[in-house]
C-alpha cells in the first residue's frame, strides 16, 4: 500500500500538477527528524557537493540568497545556511515595536535543533532518508519543480502577479503547506522571477538531493595562511593591558571585514572575532547583538575565523594584511608613551561611547588608523547589517565627495583635551540599546550635539583665527601614497557605494572628515547599528545621522567664503523644515574667513578644483568618468527627462571583436530640495535636477538593469537612442533591443558572463551580484 502511494505521489509530483500536504507526509515518510548534513570536503558526498552542487546554488541561488536580506531569510551560501532553511520573520521590518531576537549564523545557534526551536523550517528532506522522500520533501526540489511546470515567457515584462518589491509578502512555505503554495502561486518556481536552470543543472541538484542533500565546506587554508593567522592572534592576544585594549579598539573596527594575507596566492578570508579561547583551541564564539557588548567571560580572544561562505559583492568588505600593517599598528598603539590601568565596563552607557572606553589612547593614533582603510570603514555602514534600507539611507545624497582633515593638524593635544571634556556629550543613540524611544531620545542627543558643537565651535575658532590653516592645506594627502584620502559615495536609494577617487561630475555637496565626526559615523551605524533592533532603535539612528551629515558639511563648507557658505547651505535645504537647519544656529557659530583667495564667483568649483589639485598624488584614477570612451561619453551630459526613465544602478557589457568585453556602470543620481525629510522622499524630489554618471567598471552590487552591446554599431545606436527617450514606451523599447530582461531564455548565460567580466575587472574586490533590484520593465 505504501509503495503504491509513493509512485503515485512521484508521478503527480514529476508531472507538477498537484501536491501532498502535511498530514500526507507524515503518513508516507514518518514524523521529521533532523538530519547530519555536513561532511568532510574530501568524501566523495563532499567533493560531489563542492564540484558539481557549490557552483550551481552560487551562480543561480545565492544571486537572491546570501544577505539578511535573503527572501524568508533562506541563506544558500554556506552549509550551515542550507541545513538551517527559512524562517517565517523578517529581518527588515520597520514597523516592529520590540526588537527582534537575532539569527546570526553561526553567532545564534550552534546546531540545527536550536534553529528549529527557533522556528526555521528546512528546505531540504527531513523524513526518511530514502531517495524518493528526499526528493519529496525538500522544498528546494519542489520551487525547481514548480518552475519546471510553470515557466517564464520567453520575453516581454512579467504580469502583475509577480512581485519584486523588497517589502513583498513572503511565503516561506514549508512542505506541509506547498500544496497549497504551489496552487495559489503557480508562478513562484525557483528561481523567481527569472528562468529556470537548464536540464543538465537540474540532473546535478536532483542528483544531490536524491543522496541526501550533504554539504560540505571548503577546505581548510594553506600552511602559509595558518602561519599568519597564529602570528596575528598572537599580537592580538598579548596579556598586557595596552595590547588588550588595541585589539579591542581594532576589533571593533575590523569585525566585518574580510581579512586576507598578502603573501598568501589562494586568498582565503578570514573573519576577526572574539572568542572565549585563546590562539591554539578551537574557536567559541562570544555571540552579542553589538561588537562592544558584554562578552560575560572574564577574558577576551581576538581570533581570525576562516570564512566559509561564499563572498557576495554586498558585504565583501576585503582587507589586507602583511608585515607593513603589523609595524603600522605597533608604532600607532604599542610605542605611544600612555598607561592602560584597567579594562574599560562593558556596560551599555560606556561601551557604547568610544571616546569615554578608548580615551586613554592618543586621538591621533586613533585618527590614523580609521584613515590608513578609510574605505573600508566607510564601506562599513554601506555594507555591513544595512544590506538594504532607505530609512538607513536617505540620510545621504546620492552623489558626493569625502575628504579628511589632516592629522597633524586637526588630531592635536588641545583637540584631544576637548573630547575628554566633553566625551558625556559625544555619547550616541546605541547606548539606549535596541528598543529605543525615538522622539524623546532625539531630543537629549540633540542637545548633547549642540554642547559638543558649542565646545568644537569656541576651539575651531582660536585655531582658525583670521583665516590661518584654513585652506586646503588642511587635509590628508594620505601622506603621498595612500588613495584612502579621496572617497566617493554613491545612493543608490536603497543601498550604497563607497569608492576610491573623487569621482564623476562636481556634486552637489562634500563632506570633510575629522576624527571625531568619523569615529561617530562608524559606531552609530557600523558598531552601533542593530539590524534587529526596534522601530525607535532605527529611527534615532536615522535622525542622529542627520546631524553627522550636516556637520561633514559645514567643515567643507568654512573652506568657502562666509556669504557663500549660507548662500550653498540655503541652496542644499531648499522647503526644509527650519527645525533641523536652525540646529547649528543655536550658540556659537564659526566665525572666522577662509584662507583661500577666489578669483571667480563660482567659488564652490574653484574649491573642487584645488582639493582636487591638492589630492592629485593619491586620486585613484579606476572609474574616472573622463576614460570612457566615446560615443558613451556623451551619456554624462543626458537630459533630465531621459534621466528619470533610469534606475539607479545599470550595467552596461560591450562585447569586443575579439570576444572580450569591456563594462561600464551608468549611475542615476536622484536630486532632492533637501534630505531632511524622512517620511516624504517623493515630496523632495527634484526630478528636472537628475545627473548621471557613466563609469569605466563595476560601481554598485545591486544591478537593475543590464544592457547587452554586441558590437560599436550598437554602441553608438544605444548611446544615440537614450537621451532620446521621452516616456516609458520608449525605455521599453530600448529594452527589447538592448536589455537582458528577466525573461530572457539566455539570462543565466549573459549573468554568467556578467560575472566573469566583473571578476576580471574587481580581483580580489570580487563577489557575486544581488538580483533581488533587478526590474521587471
Amino acid at each position: 500500500m505504501k509503495k503504491s502511494l509513493l509512485v503515485s505521489f512521484l508521478v503527480i509530483v514529476m508531472s507538477g500538477c498537484a501536491y501532498l500536504g502535511a498530514a500526507h507526509y507524515d503518513e508516507i515518510f514518518g514524523q521529521e527528524q533532523i538530519q547530519p548534513r555536513i561532511v568532510a570536503h574530501n568524501t566523495g558526498s563532499g567533493a560531489e557537493f563542492l564540484q558539481h552542487v557549490k557552483p550551481l546554488l552560487d551562480t543561480r541561488c545565492v544571486v537572491c540568497h546570501g544577505c539578511y536580506d535573503a527572501p524568508c531569510q533562506l541563506k544558500l551560501s554556506s552549509p550551515e545556511g542550507i541545513d538551517r532553511g527559512l524562517s517565517k520573520d523578517l529581518v527588515y521590518d520597520g514597523t516592529r515595536l520590540l526588537a527582534l531576537n537575532p539569527s546570526r549564523l553561526l553567532f545564534d545557534a550552534t546546531d540545527t535543533q536550536q534553529w528549529r526551536e527557533q522556528n526555521f523550517t528546512p528546505v531540504l528532506n527531513e523524513r526518511a532518508q530514502t531517495e524518493q522522500a528526499n526528493l519529496a520533501g525538500s522544498v528546494l526540489y519542489n520551487s525547481l519543480l514548480l518552475k519546471m511546470s510553470s515557466p517564464l515567457p520567453k520575453e516581454g515584462v512579467l504580469g502583475k502577479e509577480f512581485d519584486f518589491s523588497l517589502d513583498r509578502k513572503q511565503s516561506c512555505t514549508t512542505m506541509g503547506e506547498f500544496d497549497r503554495f504551489a496552487k495559489a502561486q503557480p508562478h513562484a518556481g525557483m528561481p523567481y522571477g527569472l528562468p529556470g536552470i537548464t536540464q543538465t543543472e537540474f540532473k546535478h541538484l536532483e542528483k544531490w538531493l536524491k543522496e541526501g542533500g550533504k554539504v560540505a565546506h571548503i577546505p581548510a587554508p594553506d600552511k602559509v595562511a595558518l602561519a599568519q593567522v597564529l602570528r596575528w592572534e598572537q599580537f592580538l592576544n598579548q596579556d598586557s593591558l595596552k595590547y588588550q585594549l588595541t585589539a579591542r579598539y581594532i576589533f571593533e573596527h575590523w569585525y566585518l571585514a574580510n581579512i586576507y594575507f598578502s603573501k598568501d596566492d589562494n586568498k582565503s578570508f578570514f573573519k576577526l572575532v572574539r572568542s572565549s579561547t585563546p590562539p591554539g583551541e578551537d574557536i567559541k564564539l562570544i555571540s552579542t547583538r553589538r561588537p562592544y557588548d558584554d562578552p560575560k567571560v572574564d577574558r577576551v580572544y581576538y581570533r581570525l575565523m576562516h570564512e566559509r561562505s561564499t563572498i557576495l559583492a554586498k558585504t565583501h568588505l576585503p582587507l589586507a594584511l602583511d608585515d607593513a600593517k603589523l609595524a603600522r599598528l605597533y608604532t600607532q598603539f604599542i610605542e605611544p608613551d600612555y598607561t592602560v590601568t584597567a579594562m574599560p565596563s562593558y556596560k551599555p552607557e560606556i561601551a557604547s561611547n568610544p571616546f569615554k572606553v578608548f580615551a586613554v589612547m592618543p586621538v591621533k593614533s586613533k585618527y590614523q588608523f580609521m584613515l590608513d582603510e578609510a574605505e573600508l570603514i566607510i564601506m562599513g555602514f554601506i555594507k555591513g547589517p544595512v544590506c538594504r534600507g532607505q530609512i538607513a539611507l536617505n540620510v545621504i545624497n546620492d552623489h558626493f565627495w569625502v575628504a579628511f582633515a589632516d592629522p597633524d593638524k586637526v588630531a592635536t593635544p588641545e583637540v584631544g583635551h576637548m573630547l575628554l571634556q566633553h566625551e558625556d556629550a559625544l555619547a550616541l543613540p546605541a547606548a539606549e540599546e535596541s528598543n529605543a524611544l525615538p522622539i524623546s531620545s532625539w531630543v537629549k542627543y540633540a542637545n548633547r550635539q549642540s554642547t559638543y558643537l558649542e565646545a568644537k565651535v569656541k576651539l575651531a575658532n582660536k585655531m582658525f583665527k583670521n583665516g590661518e590653516h584654513l585652506t586646503t592645506d588642511l587635509l590628508w594627502r594620505g601622506e603621498n601614497t595612500n588613495n584612502n584620502a579621496a572617497l566617493t559615495i554613491f545612493r543608490h536609494f536603497d543601498s550604497a557605494t563607497v569608492v576610491k577617487g573623487l569621482i564623476g561630475q562636481e556634486p552637489k555637496t562634500m563632506w570633510v572628515l575629522d576624527y571625531a565626526l568619523f569615529e561617530r559615523i562608524h559606531y552609530l551605524l557600523v558598531a552601533g547599528f542593530d539590524v534587529y533592533g526596534n522601530v525607535g532603535h532605527q529611527l534615532l539612528t536615522r535622525l542622529y545621522m542627520d546631524f553627522l551629515r550636516l556637520e561633514g558639511e559645514q567643515n567643507f563648507l568654512a573652506l568657502l567664503p562666509k556669504q557663500q557658505r549660507q548662500e550653498l547651505k540655503a541652496n542644499w535645504y531648499r522647503k526644509s523644515p527650519t527645525s533641523l537647519t536652525n540646529f547649528f544656529k543655536s550658540g556659537d557659530e564659526f566665525s572666522q574667513p577662509t584662507g583661500i583667495t577666489y578669483n571667480t564667483n563660482d567659488q564652490q568649483h574653484e574649491l573642487y578644483k584645488l582639493i582636487k589639485s591638492t589630492l592629485k598624488p593619491i586620486l585613484s584614477p579606476r572609474f574616472d568618468y573622463t576614460q570612457v570612451p566615446e560615443p558613451l561619453q556623451q551619456l554624462n551630459a543626458m537630459p533630465a527627462k531621459a534621466i528619470n526613465l533610469l534606475p539607479q544602478v545599470s550595467y552596461v557589457l560591450v562585447k569586443e571583436t575579439d570576444g572580450e568585453h569591456q563594462a561600464y556602470t551608468l549611475i542615476h543620481h536622484n536630486a532632492h530640495f533637501n534630505i531632511s525629510s524622512l517620511l516624504n522622499e517623493d515630496g523632495q524630489r527634484a526630478f528636472a535636477e537628475d545627473t548621471i554618471t557613466i563609469v569605466p567598471g563595476f560601481i554598485g552590487d545591486y544591478p537593475e538593469a543590464i544592457w547587452y552591446l554586441n558590437n560599436q554599431d550598437q554602441v553608438t545606436e544605444f548611446a544615440q537612442l537614450l537621451p532620446m527617450m521621452q516616456v516609458e514606451a520608449d525605455y521599453r523599447s530600448l529594452k527589447s533591443r538592448f536589455g537582458i530582461r528577466r525573461t530572457n531564455p539566455e539570462f543565466w548565460l549573459y549573468s554568467d558572463i556578467l560575472h566573469k567580466v566583473a571578476k576580471q575587472y574587481r580581483g580580489i574586490e570580487y563577489g557575486l551580484f544581488d538580483y533581488n533590484r533587478l526590474e521587471n520593465r
